[in-house]
């Protein structure tokens, strides 16, 4: 099964990336408390299992989900050449931002000891919405820049969650100066408005992540977190889709990942996975759907007239306001 899992070209980077790819936030204990054996498990069960792509961040349970994933990676059951890891800057906790270059380059270091590694294959500046987007553009991507060249890190990009931050700085830098970019909750069963910029991507040479597609744990089954920022009317419909397909005996998190997997125009889709028995799931259903297998319509179509409603509803604003 694991050299089967289909890899794809992650833009003009160079990098072949596994079309299902880890998300490391529950490393984190942001989704509730898990034994590290066990985060460390699911880690090496990803890798054993055709997955190759990792993305982790500092503020993920204050630096605690990159030191998880660094103790995985110390026995990974594959070489270093044969996984990507992708790690951030720039957002340190909640509310703390520092964009500034000497945080950037610090950071970079302390990430690199944390993780176990000699290098990064990819550095996003993690969450531009929350600063004045021209420190990000004159300051932080050129920081990044030079990073690059020194060979601590291989590609650079930038994270957010309002789509509007994506043309706010790719128009404002040179063609090739970004290399990735990583959207959330975009493409997803309730939003699928991240299609409406891949032209605009594949233009800027601009290779696409996308994350989430349980909508930070909206379709997961098992509810979401507190700290979640979609509106009531939102919540109360993935509720009910959610009730649908369990009264047909069925998962709803089973049909979003069927649904944001099935694109071909999407890369890769980073899930997060804090067990082994989630990572088996995940990867079952990106083979099924390499297999030919088909997504259950009539079931979609009950969910998508649940769901049509609230379709592309725009969230709690992130950010600064000019950034939304």
């Amino acid at each position: 099964m694991a050299a089967a899992l289909e890899l794809r070209e992650l833009g003009t980077t160079g990098l072949k990336v596994s079309y299902l790819s880890f998300g490391g936030s529950p490393l984190g204990n942001i989704y509730g408390d898990v034994k590290e054996e066990d985060m460390i498990a699911s880690v090496h069960e990803a890798a054993r299992l055709g997955i190759n792509f990792f993305d982790v961040s500092p503020c993920y349970g204050d630096t605690l989900a990159e030191t998880v994933l660094g103790k995985a990676l110390k026995t990974m059951p594959i070489p270093r050449e044969s996984y990507v890891i992708s790690t951030k800057c720039g957002k340190y906790g909640d509310n703390q931002f520092d964009f500034s270059p000497k945080r950037v380059v610090r950071g970079v270091d302390e990430s690199l000891a944390r993780l176990n590694l000699d290098y990064l294959d990819i550095l996003l500046c993690h969450d531009i919405e929350f600063v004045n987007l021209d420190q990000v553009v004159n300051e932080t991507i050129p920081a990044l820049q030079t990073l690059k060249e020194s060979g601590k890190v291989r590609h650079i990009g930038f994270s957010g969650f309002p789509l509007k931050i994506f043309r706010s700085v790719l128009d404002r830098v040179p063609k090739g100066a970004v290399e990735v970019i990583l959207s959330y909750c975009h493409h997803s069963l309730n939003d699928t408005t991240l299609l409406e910029l891949v032209p605009y991507f594949q233009e800027k040479g601009v290779a696409v992540i996308s994350a989430s597609p349980l909508s930070l744990g909206l379709f997961s089954g098992k509810g979401w977190p507190e700290w979640h920022f979609a509106p009531p009317e939102l919540k109360a419909a993935c509720a009910k889709a959610t009730e649908v397909c369990k009264a047909q005996g069925k998962s709803i998190r089973h049909l979003a990942m069927q649904f944001a997997l099935k694109n071909p125009i999407i890369p890769t889709t980073l899930v997060g996975m804090s067990s082994v028995n989630e990572v088996r799931e995940n990867v079952k259903t990106a083979m099924e759907l390499q297999q030919g297998a088909s997504i259950d319509e009539e079931l979609l179509q009950q969910v998508e007239q649940i769901l049509q409603p609230v379709k592309n509803l725009p969230w709690l604003r992130r950010g600064l306001e000019e950034n939304n």
